[in-house]
């Protein structure tokens, strides 16, 4: 079978420009209106994309007087859009160091039946201090501590999911049984930072398991998503870097004795359409006038995890440390220093070129052209899809939609319909069964 993309519309607000908010094709009121959400997610449905994806943190941002900052909590929200929706999968950001696992894996559990089986959940450590100060901490975790504690968390919320059998519900009001107690088993997990006896009290999911989606490019997060990660979410400017970061990822999938085939990884692409190439940059020539200074420095501290407020806007990126030494983002922080020294920016032109993206590929185009890129980085080895990230909502996203989705299905690379009615069947990965129905079987054989 020939292999085709993956799509996800990651919906955020009403667009990913920082100066989405200002343009006048955006009305910003619309960030807490329920109906702008239950259209994206429709749209994205009628483009037969694999899913939408709704991003989170845990604090008000550095910069709130200058941006949207008022977002809701994904879960909630995803739940909203399975009602208006019957297909497209829904997947949410989720810290794990600011949670508990039996939470957390009952509500994907929750999610996934309600929506039929379209749950996904995008795994996250938090990588900004402000919001370890919203959990009775003084400071963040170390970046490595974050992931120590996140793989024991996957591992707790995969025992509690197939803590329930697929046929332990039995439902025989005549004989009084609800659910076969052979077939529900308590955990009975002790670990370093968790000790929960289970099982989960909700019954296993369509899936099996919710989608397991992760977006940290670290040395720590590549090793992390080989072992546990079905699809990634990623920066990277180059498609030399796109090549590398793939590579690197399957191979850690194979390192941890996974099927590499079985991990999608998704580059972050921001498209600004326009009808010729001229009306595209003209777009973007108006989002970057729209950008407040003053925030953008704010957005830049934050990426880095350096105080770059204050800095001359015509000068040059000071130098910083190497990205070992930082415990915030330190794949987008080395993205950051990279593409400003590569290309020997002013500070002011650096948050001019991240205000489109946060440091994922701007393209600006046609439609012809941002299909030419996609297929590219597809055919040459640096993506299975992309996650896109429309700088304007909702009009970006109908764009993609209408005028570069039909160009990818005319050359062969995405489906016409779906074919299939879960989150994993869109992403071609198999459902998982219950380790304890396997124990149970290995026993009675």
């Amino acid at each position: 079978m020939p292999r085709t993309l993956h799509l996800n519309a990651f919906l955020l607000g009403v667009g990913h420009h920082e100066a989405a908010w200002r343009h006048p094709r955006t009305d910003p009121g619309r960030v807490t209106d329920l109906r702008h959400f239950q259209e994206l997610a429709r749209t994205a449905e009628r483009g037969t994309l694999d899913s939408v994806f709704l991003a989170d943190s845990l604090a008000v941002g550095p910069a709130v007087r200058h941006n949207i900052q008022a977002v809701f909590e994904p879960l909630t929200l995803l739940a909203a859009l399975a009602t208006v929706t019957s297909h497209v999968g829904l997947i949410a950001t989720v810290s794990t160091s600011y949670n508990e696992p039996f939470n957390i894996a009952r509500k994907f559990a929750s999610l996934d039946h309600l929506s039929g089986g379209r749950a996904g959940w995008n795994i996250v450590t938090s990588a900004q201090a402000r919001e370890a100060w919203n959990f009775n901490l003084d400071d963040h975790p170390a970046h490595a501590d974050r992931y120590r504690r996140a793989a024991e968390f996957v591992e707790v919320a995969v025992k509690l999911w197939d803590s329930w059998e697929d046929d332990a519900l039995v439902l025989d009001p005549a004989a009084g049984i609800f659910a076969d107690t052979d077939r529900v088993h308590e955990i009975g997990h002790t670990g370093e930072r968790f000790r929960v006896r289970g099982p989960l009290n909700t019954p296993r999911p369509p899936q099996g398991r919710p989608l397991l989606v992760q977006a940290g490019s670290s040395p720590d997060g590549v090793t992390f998503a080989g072992r546990y990660a079905e699809a990634v979410f990623t920066a990277q400017q180059t498609l030399a870097d796109g090549q590398r970061f793939y590579a690197a990822l399957k191979q850690a999938a194979v390192a941890a004795g996974r099927d590499p085939e079985l991990v999608k990884v998704l580059p972050g692409i921001a498209p600004v359409l326009g009808g010729t190439e001229a009306e595209a940059r003209a777009l973007a020539d108006e989002l970057e006038a729209l950008i407040v200074p003053e925030h953008a420095l704010a957005q830049l501290s934050g990426m880095t995890g350096v105080d770059l407020t204050g800095l001359p806007l015509d000068g040059p990126l000071p130098e910083l440390p190497d990205a070992t030494t930082v415990q915030s983002h330190q794949s987008r922080y080395q993205l950051v220093v990279d593409l400003a020294r590569r290309e020997r920016l002013t500070v002011r032109q650096l948050i001019g070129r991240l205000g489109g993206g946060r440091g994922h590929r701007v393209v600006a185009g046609t439609p012809e052209q941002v299909a030419d890129q996609i297929e590219l980085w597809f055919t040459e080895g640096a993506a299975d899809g992309f996650n896109v990230m429309p700088p304007l909502l909702p009009s970006g996203l109908e764009d993609f939609v209408d005028h570069v989705v039909p160009l990818l299905r005319a050359r062969g690379l995405f489906r016409h319909e779906y074919t299939g009615r879960t989150l994993r069947e869109h992403y071609g990965l198999p459902r998982p069964g219950s380790r304890y129905a396997t124990d149970r079987e290995l026993v009675t054989a």
